[in-house]
């Protein structure tokens, strides 16, 4: 047993935990740079449900989505964005940005069953937003206008499935909506 001690004894601890603590600061610089792109530069969400049909379809689609855009306050009507929900704080919600401030939005009340139209003016510091399938989207029309800074990010392409790989197309007609 005392051959085993003076084995032990031997090895060169300084050096290894010196290799050690140098491989774990490398991992904790891999983790925060990651971190801070996936924050604050470009990440991606996974989307489902029939809200956004059929800019996005209802079985789910990865997103990337630019943060950048959102701070920098450029996006516009027709962009699709990233946002926190309203009416749930801890869900995300993808919709497509009908008005800016200042803006007047027409939009149908209840489009499944009557074609009674409203007309609103976004406040300021607000964004009007819906989901491309009116039909089954829960948005502005329901929760009215949105602060700007729920909005987390501006999608600005698909990535999965590999087969609809590509750019969100921001120019999708809303003649449903309005």
């Amino acid at each position: 047993m005392s051959g085993f001690f003076r084995r032990v004894a031997a090895l060169p601890w300084r050096s290894i935990a010196g290799e050690a603590f140098s491989g774990t600061f490398l991992v904790a610089q891999a983790f925060c740079a990651v971190h801070v792109v996936d924050e604050y530069v470009c990440s991606v969400a996974f989307t489902e449900g029939p809200n956004m049909l059929p800019a996005i379809n209802l079985a789910g689609d990865v997103v990337a989505v630019d943060k950048i855009s959102a701070r920098l306050s450029k996006v516009a009507p027709g962009d699709v964005v990233l946002m926190v929900s309203p009416l749930d704080p801890s869900r995300p919600i993808v919709k497509r940005i009908l008005g800016m401030e200042g803006d007047s939005v027409t939009y149908l009340v209840d489009p499944g069953n009557s074609d009674t139209s409203k007309t609103v003016t976004v406040p300021q510091g607000h964004v009007w937003v819906q989901g491309d399938n009116i039909y089954a989207s829960r948005d502005s029309r329901l929760f009215g206008a949105v602060p700007y800074g729920l909005i987390t990010g501006k999608v600005f392409c698909r990535v999965w499935p590999p087969k609809g790989f590509g750019p969100i197309d921001s120019n999708q007609s809303q003649s449903q909506s309005q």
